[in-house]
Parts: C-alpha cells; sequence; structure tokens
C-alpha cells in the first residue's frame, strides 16, 4: 500500500499579492483549470497500489481543501489540521502516525502541495525507482537534475556521481544549503549535485524509528498531539497544546542532513517549485520577445516581461525584465532580478500593520465567498456568493443593518420569526439585532449584493446561534 502524504501548510509569500496567507498558491489554479493541490494528486493517476491520501494543511484552509479534493473526486482522504505551524518535520511524524491505522507499514510517498511537473510519465518512473529503494528499508528522496547554477534551491550531493542508466538511485553523501552563484556554477560542473526536491519515498516504520532516533522531541510531541485528536466533520483535529511543544524544524534539519540511510533518486521531468513570480514566468507561454501576458493587457516593445493582471486592463510600453502583478487590492512591480525578495514586501505590510498580505478582497468562506466592492463612513457594499446548498450562520448583529438583493438564483431567508423565498431581483432587509440566516436551496450558485450600514462593521460583530460548518 502507497499513501501519498501532501503537505499543504505552504504561505508562498514569494508570489505574493496573488499568494496570500489565507489563500496560499496551492490552492491558486496558476496553470490550468485545476489548483496545485489538485494536480499534485492528479498527477499520481495510474501509479499501482495506491490508498487514498492523507493531506495536512493548515487549519484555517480546511474547507478550501475539502471542498478542492471532493472536485477531484478524492473524498476518502484524510485531512490533519495544524492548530499552529511547525514545519515539516512534525507535519510528517503526524501522517506518518496516522498511516500507521491505515496499514501494515505502508510506504508514504511525501510530497508538497504546491510543485510543477511537465512530464508525468518519467515522474511516474523516478517514484517506481523511489519505491524500490524504499521497500529496500532506504529513506528516497528525489534530486532534481539542474538545468542551470540556481541559487534558489538547496542541493543534494550524491556519492557515485552522475546518474548511469546502471543505477536508478544513489546513496547521498550531504544536503548543502543554497549556494551563492559561483558554488551553484561548481557544482554544475561537478555533476554530483541535484536540486533538493523536498519529496520522498519511506516505509512508515522506517521513518519513524530513524526520526525517534535523531529528533525523539518531534516524535514525543507529535504522537500525544495524535492521542488526543478528535474527528471533526471531515478533519482530523490533534491536540493544540500538545502540537505547540515540537519544535519547529524541516524534515532535512531534523532527519535527512543526519541520516546515513538517505538515497536520491535523480528526477528530470521538468520539475518547479513555483517559488517566485521567475519561477512561474520560466514556466508560462511566452511570446517571440519572451512576454508573458495574462489577462487584460496590451504590449508596445517590452521584452521578458510578466504582466499577470486579475480585474483590469495592464498597458506596458518599452519596459525589460519586469514583474507586474495586478490584483484587485495590490498591484506588484519589480524587476525579475528581485523575485526572491518580494516575502520582504510581507514585512513592510505587517510593520504598517495592514492585511494585504493575509487576504485578497475576495473572502472565502465554506458556503462560499464574499467580495467588499465598496467601503465608505457607516457603509459597506458585499457581492455574496452561496454554493448550491450552503448556508450561512444563524446570526445576529448588534452594530449594523444589512440590506439584501437578490441577482442571481434564489435566496432562503430567516428572518426573526419569519421564512422568506426571494428570486432574482427582490430583496430583504435584515434590523440591527434581529437573527438571520441566508442560504442557497436552489441548483445554481446564489449571488446577492448586500449594503451594510451602521457606526460598526468589522466582521467580529457577530453572534451565531448556529452554524452547519462548526464555527463557533
Amino acid at each position: 500500500m502507497i499513501i501519498p502524504v501532501i503537505l499543504a501548510g505552504g504561505s508562498g509569500t514569494r508570489l505574493w499579492p496573488l499568494s496570500r496567507k489565507h489563500y496560499p498558491k496551492q490552492l491558486l489554479k496558476l496553470f490550468g483549470d485545476k489548483t496545485m493541490l489538485q494536480q499534485t494528486l492528479l498527477r499520481l493517476q495510474g501509479v499501482p497500489h495506491l490508498a487514498p491520501s492523507i493531506v495536512v494543511c493548515n487549519e484555517e484552509h480546511r474547507f478550501m481543501v475539502a471542498e478542492q479534493l471532493h472536485e477531484i473526486g478524492q473524498q476518502k482522504s484524510s485531512i490533519i489540521l495544524e492548530p499552529i505551524a511547525r514545519n515539516t518535520a512534525p507535519a510528517l511524524a503526524l501522517a506518518a502516525i496516522h498511516a500507521r491505522t491505515l496499514g501494515d507499514n505502508p510506504i508514504l510517498l511525501v510530497l508538497s502541495a504546491d510543485h510543477m511537473i511537465s512530464d508525468v510519465a518519467v515522474f511516474q518512473a523516478a517514484l517506481a525507482d523511489a519505491i524500490k529503494a524504499a521497500e529496500l528499508g532506504h529513506l528516497a528522496t528525489f534530486g532534481v537534475q539542474p538545468t542551470r547554477p540556481e541559487t534558489g534551491y538547496g542541493y543534494i550531493k550524491t556519492l557515485n556521481g552522475a546518474v548511469t542508466e546502471a543505477a536508478a538511485f544513489f546513496p547521498v553523501a550531504q544536503f548543502v544549503e543554497k549556494p551563492d552563484l559561483a558554488t551553484a556554477e561548481q557544482y554544475l560542473a561537478e555533476g554530483c549535485y541535484y536540486w533538493n526536491s523536498g519529496m520522498f519515498v519511506f516505509q512508515t516504520e522506517v521513518f519513524l524509528r530513524e526520526l525517534q532516533s535523531q529528533s525523539p522531541d518531534v516524535v514525543v510531541a507529535a504522537e500525544q498531539a495524535k492521542a488526543w485528536a478528535v474527528q471533526d466533520l471531515d478533519f482530523i483535529r490533534v491536540d493544540k497544546e500538545s502540537f505547540a511543544q515540537a519544535p519547529n524544524i524541516s524534515i532535512d534539519y531534523a532527519l535527512m542532513e543526519k541520516s546515513r540511510n538517505v538515497v536520491c533518486v535523480p528526477l528530470d521531468a521538468g520539475w518547479s517549485d513555483v517559488g517566485d513570480w521567475k519561477s512561474f514566468w520560466d514556466l508560462s507561454d511566452k511570446d517571440t520577445a519572451g512576454n508573458s501576458l495574462i489577462g487584460d493587457s496590451i504590449d508596445i516593445g517590452s521584452t521578458n516581461t510578466l504582466v499577470f493582471s486579475q480585474d483590469k486592463l495592464v498597458a506596458t510600453l518599452g519596459v525589460n525584465n519586469l514583474m507586474i502583478i495586478n490584483t484587485p487590492d495590490a498591484v506588484l512591480v519589480a524587476d525579475k532580478s528581485q523575485a526572491q525578495q518580494v516575502k520582504s514586501i510581507i514585512t513592510h505590510i505587517e510593520k504598517q500593520n495592514r492585511s494585504e498580505h493575509l487576504q485578497h478582497r475576495e473572502i472565502y468562506r465554506p458556503w462560499g465567498c464574499y467580495d467588499a466592492i465598496d467601503t465608505g463612513d457607516r457603509y459597506q457594499v458585499n457581492r455574496i456568493r452561496v454554493k448550491p446548498g450552503g448556508s450561512l450562520s444563524l446570526q445576529v448583529h448588534h452594530h449594523r443593518a444589512e440590506h439584501w438583493i437578490v441577482v442571481k438564483g434564489t435566496a432562503l431567508v430567516q428572518k426573526g420569526e419569519e421564512t422568506l423565498l426571494l428570486s432574482e431581483n427582490e430583496s430583504t432587509y435584515i434590523p440591527v439585532g434581529t437573527k438571520h440566516r441566508l442560504s442557497n436551496p436552489g441548483k445554481i450558485p446564489l449571488e446577492i449584493v448586500e449594503v451594510q450600514s451602521g457606526p460598526y462593521l468589522e466582521e467580529d460583530d457577530v453572534i451565531r446561534y448556529e452554524d452547519s460548518y462548526g464555527r463557533s
């Protein structure tokens, strides 16, 4: 039995302003009509002996993760919620401890939810080699064949040099940190260095035994957190206090760099971690001048430039080597050479107590989403979309009234003791202090325009009496 373990807790800060803390890159449709999480799972189709996956994600992303898994028929997946971020070693320990309950020492295939692989057939062939290594008791990792002296990746040095047809995997001599350009060029020339992909294959018990030997505090905290876990709808909620005792450490530092049982399976399958906008540009289709123009854009005379626009026209004229990323509430303009430094903008946003690093203007909820399209003194206008069968909580506000106008679909409205069924172009008014609920009983999405008015319009002015999604 092979269980995919998908690590989906990253924040993707270098892809800001598209990737945000509450809606990170692994949940976005960057390439094609599937999200990166969905593509990670779909590229495993056809792998023999594949069991339902284990997805480890941030608690705040749980409903989006569950919905995306359901969209691709992965309802049987286990979703483990990290109550706080503790890096990849504790997350993997949780997944392995859970995997013990699912089979007799299953093989774990550990993947990040935010990587791209263009040649699935080559990847699956390398995976078959990694599974053979795991069956022999090794901790197998995928080393990506470098195509350039990359300074943004860590490297793996193997003992046996470059790959040959006679060897499917090599012992690992050491893991090395991100190098400077001169060192990266040296690695490329030597031929025994590979990019560290962060993907692994190993037996559950081998992994836990070695992790216990090298970083016992990680295993102890994960076992305690899992022992006190509870099932909540589709999710496994581990004990927060116990999990907080785990060190904040990556699996490389906790185990892989210390173990003498790690082997490297070379991989040349068009892999990228899409770690920044330069990587995104590398993977995107380009015109003859090297420009990648995505969304509503006009260009005259530019070269090697990326334009990504979500909601308005972006016009470029004679620029070179730029990244221009437009979202409804933020615009990034930067030279591609600064792609790795985008995360520093997040630090400045946080210092100014702003929220653009946390969430988009469009906010996602388990029932659908809403977009704050206009805000002023004592009023806010939202566009609300409710999925078929979705329902907001039964709630009350003490400082604001609401006016709802249906623009698409059918709304079932509970207002005090009344129950109303509203169709397109019909509306209702919710006075301050009135218990109310909005639901979509139909088969198509419900869209309404909401006008809030009052002296205080923040989201914490809500008291929930009932909720279909277990929110407090």
